[in-house]
């Protein structure tokens, strides 16, 4: 492996896609350290957008974006809100 973004065949060089995209996470490792991968959870919960992105943001703020990432999850939950109380 020549990078934890690109996989490069050994042979001739050029890129071999990953057997499993958990295998591999471009820019950072705030997601490699979960129990459960937030897209797992987002994907085998049948979770839409917005609440995708609140998973998301929540999951990661200690270890990226601190206290924006929860700003921005709570942005997507009063999206999610409007949309309910229509």
């Amino acid at each position: 492996m020549i990078s934890n973004d690109k996989q490069m065949d050994l042979f001739d060089g050029r890129y071999v896609p990953p057997k499993n995209a958990n295998d591999v996470q471009i820019a950072g490792n705030h997601y490699k350290t979960k129990a459960i991968q937030p897209w797992d959870y987002i994907v085998g919960n049948n979770l839409g957008y917005l609440e995708g992105n609140i998973v998301k943001y929540v999951s990661r703020w200690k270890d990226k974006g601190g206290v924006d990432d929860l700003k921005k999850a709570q942005h997507y939950l009063t999206k999610l809100i409007e949309t309910q109380e229509k």
